[in-house]
């Protein structure tokens, strides 16, 4: 049967071509390729690849060569219609029917990229003409010059009511073709079809091969919505596009890495600004197919998001709708920018070092997931710690890998043991004789931190870091302090900078999230040794002050105490030595 040919390119498009044929052959990633032993002759020496910006396969050494579904046919000896069948099946779509009335939509689709592609050289025409002045002027405006304009094809639908329909008429478009390719719209009563866009700067939305299927406008006037999308047609499902997806293909690919901004004019001015590999979902929060269009281009890509409350609820949505869907080394990063601004201002302030740190500091998604639930769930009595648990177990049973549940499982206890350290009251008494059992005089470099810890010295030094550990807002009082003191333990020494890395960042950081930054960045280890409540007991390390549960102006006054003895005792020694 003919298959229409939207289907087979969604069958390109959800079956990742390296990934088909890695399930085959052990493949090698070299630059945008990946290579590999030809599976259909014998050879020692690499000779086949595997290209995904390009669309296909080649065996320099046998010659064999197509796309995925050339793959299925070549290598178990399908026929075309069941090489097909089984991609369709293992990417979760439905058959076309066979049947006249599916040939006819067949070939009606087709006519739908013509109708499509038509209008959106006419909208690049009056963008050009006269009737586009000021449409060119607010773009120069925003900062777009010609070679930005002509790459994205930007164009403009004047203020009228049939302009686009007069001139698809004039090219022999049937009415219909162009209602159904979303561009009439039809009034409730007898009146005659109008534009759907006017009077706005046109965004064409591509396909995956970069084909106009629908359009954004932006109206220039002041129209009910700034922004407005195609409606849906056959060609055109607003959870299964994303803006500049064709454009950001090779780029993403190349670098492994895919930023995800909000909306049309983030993703040029990124593209402006060498950023090349970015793409936006068109108004919505983001949909599996979409996030699964992503993964085909990045492992991890980040969503650069605005750092206000809009922000936080559309990383909300997205971390939520993307955890049933991790798999170990697929995932999401979130970058926050300040509130009110997006990559377009900060680009224009700035260039692109303006946004670098931001896209730099990018969160992972099991950071934003831990703060939700934190958020979410008061943890000041052992009823709601009980609840704050309950709730973090219920977010990784949405994982449905189990490997990466697993991982997050044990990452979430990690985390919460850290920041809410068991009560040291009701502990059993140890049976009589087993005190004998354990060295009552080892040192603490034994107990706690490693070989570097040595005495009071050592001592004093983890009880200034765990102090601030525990309590992040004392760095608001003590910062220049803490960044000056002596810290002669190199694992402790590391950690204190980490931990000064992090408020600059977060300023507002509390326990929870610099634990858990802290174990992010590859602390965890030490911190958990450093707050672990065995530590506490065998070492006597924590003061009451440096305890989570001490009030801030104890902590300082404690901390302050420490610090005086710990410079008096450092400059004696030096004073001895020298």
């Amino acid at each position: 049967m003919a298959f229409p040919p939207q289907f087979l390119d969604e069958i390109r498009a959800r079956a990742p071509l390296a990934e088909v044929v890695g399930r085959r052959v052990k493949l090698t990633r070299r630059g945008r390729e990946h290579s590999g032993l030809c599976p259909f002759h014998k050879e020692k020496t690499p000779s086949f690849t595997v290209s995904e910006d390009k669309g296909f396969f080649h065996c320099f050494g046998c010659g064999a060569h197509g796309d995925v579904i050339g793959f299925a046919m070549q290598s178990d000896g399908l026929s075309f219609p069941e090489a097909v069948t089984r991609l369709a099946g293992e990417c979760g779509l439905t058959m076309p029917e066979r049947t006249p009335e599916a040939a006819e939509r067949a070939e009606r689709q087709a006519g739908l990229y013509e109708v499509v592609e038509a209008a959106a050289a006419w909208f690049e025409t009056q963008l050009a003409g006269a009737v586009g002045a000021a449409a060119r002027d607010y773009l120069r405006a925003r900062g777009l010059d010609d070679e930005t304009i002509g790459h994205f094809r930007l164009g403009f639908a004047p203020d009228r009511s049939d302009g686009l329909k007069l001139y698809l008429k004039g090219i022999g478009v049937d009415p219909a073709m162009a209602q159904a390719a979303g561009l009439l719209g039809v009034p409730d009563d007898d009146r005659p079809p109008y534009d759907f866009f006017r009077g706005r700067v046109m965004f064409p939305i591509t396909d995956g091969r970069g084909r106009p299927i629908a359009f954004g406008g932006r109206t220039l006037g002041a129209a009910r919505a700034k922004y407005i999308n195609s409606p849906e047609t056959d060609l055109f499902h607003k959870g299964r596009a994303l803006y500049n997806l064709a454009g950001a293909r090779r780029a993403a690919r190349e670098s492994d890495a895919l930023i995800v901004a909000e909306g049309y004019m983030d993703v040029i001015a990124l593209h402006r600004a060498g950023l090349t590999h970015a793409v936006a979902p068109l108004g919505t929060a983001l949909s599996e197919d979409q996030l699964g269009l992503m993964w085909r281009l990045a492992a991890e890509p980040v969503l650069c998001l605005d750092g206000d409350e809009a922000g936080r609820r559309a990383a909300i949505r997205a971390a939520e709708r993307a955890l049933p869907l991790l798999r170990p080394g697929r995932s999401l990063r979130f970058a926050f920018l300040p509130p009110g601004a997006d990559p377009d201002s900060v680009i224009a302030e700035g260039g692109r070092a303006a946004l670098a740190p931001t896209l730099d500091a990018a969160r992972p998604l099991v950071d934003v997931l831990w703060e939700l639930e934190v958020a979410r769930n008061p943890a000041d009595t052992p009823e709601r710690r009980a609840g704050l648990r309950k709730s973090l177990d219920e977010r990784v049973a949405q994982i449905a890998d189990k490997d990466v549940r697993a991982a997050y499982f044990d990452e979430f206890r990690n985390r919460f043991e850290i920041a809410f350290p068991r009560a040291e009251t009701n502990r059993k008494p140890r049976p009589a004789g087993a005190a004998r059992r354990y060295r009552r005089n080892v040192s603490l470099r034994d107990k706690a931190l490693g070989s570097g810890v040595e005495g009071e010295g050592g001592r004093r030094e983890q009880v200034l870091v765990a102090t601030v550990v525990n309590h992040p807002d004392l760095l608001a009082a003590v910062e220049e302090d803490f960044a000056r003191v002596e810290i002669a333990t190199p694992e402790l020494d590391r950690l204190r900078q980490a931990v000064l890395e992090i408020y600059h960042r977060q300023p507002q950081i509390d326990r929870a999230g610099m634990c858990g930054r802290l174990t992010e960045t590859g602390h965890g280890e030490t911190i958990g040794r450093l707050l672990a409540p065995k530590s506490w007991r065998q070492g006597r390390l924590l003061e009451p002050f440096a305890r989570p549960d001490a009030d801030l102006t104890e902590a300082e006054k404690g901390w302050r105490h420490i610090l005086r003895r710990h410079d008096e005792t450092v400059h004696r020694t030096g004073a001895d030595g020298a």
